[in-house]
C-alpha cells in the first residue's frame, strides 16, 4: 500500500486545526491504514492526518518495539497531564531533517475515539505520551517548533530550507 505524500511546511494544513471526526467509517479506517504506512516509511512513531494534507482530527501512534501496535485515535484530547517532564529529539517529515529536544510531561491520559467509534480514555507514558502529544498538536494547527523561541524556531527553519535547496540540486 502506497500512501499519499507528506506535506512541507509551511503548509496551510499544517496551521489549521483540524475537523473533528463526526463518525468511524470505512473511509475513516481506510484513511488510518493510510497513515500507518506512512508512519511505518517515515519510520517514525506517530502521524496526524494533516501531516498527509488531509485537515480532519485523526492520529495513530505506535511507540512499540515490535511495530503493529497502532493506536487509531479520533478527536484525541488530553484530559490530564503528568507534572513530571521528559526530554525528547522531535522532528517531522513536514520539516525534514531537522530535530530539536523538547520537553514534555512524561505521561498523560487521552479521551477518543477508537476504531470501533467507542469513546475510549486510556494513559500514555514515555514515548507513547510524547508522540500522542506531538500528534495532538498537529491537530491543533501546531508543530514542535513551536514549542521553542523565536530565535531558535528560525535558526531550524533556515536548517530546514538549506537541506531542501541542497536535495533539489
Amino acid at each position: 500500500m502506497t500512501h499519499r505524500a507528506y506535506v512541507q511546511w509551511p503548509h496551510p494544513v499544517l496551521r489549521t486545526p483540524a475537523a473533528p471526526v463526526a463518525a468511524i467509517t470505512d473511509e475513516i479506517r481506510a484513511l488510518w491504514d493510510e497513515m500507518i504506512v506512512a508512519m511505518d516509511t517515515m519510520p517514525g512513531v506517530g502521524l496526524a492526518a494533516p501531516q498527509l494534507g488531509v485537515g480532519l482530527a485523526l492520529a495513530v501512534v505506535d511507540a512499540s518495539t515490535m511495530r503493529g501496535q497502532a493506536v487509531r485515535m479520533a478527536n484525541p484530547e488530553i484530559l490530564h497531564s503528568s507534572v513530571e517532564f521528559r526530554d525528547h529529539e522531535e522532528g517531522s517529515p513536514n520539516l525534514p531533517g531537522v530535530w530539536a529536544r523538547i520537553s514534555r510531561p512524561r505521561a498523560v491520559t487521552v479521551r477518543f475515539l477508537n476504531a470501533d467509534g467507542e469513546v475510549e480514555e486510556r494513559d500514555f507514558v514515555g514515548l507513547w505520551a510524547t508522540s500522542v502529544q506531538h500528534q495532538i498538536d498537529h491537530l491543533a494547527g501546531r508543530m514542535f517548533i513551536d514549542r521553542m523561541t523565536k530565535v531558535r524556531r528560525d535558526m531550524l527553519i533556515k536548517k530546514a530550507h538549506k537541506i531542501a535547496a541542497k536535495a533539489a540540486i
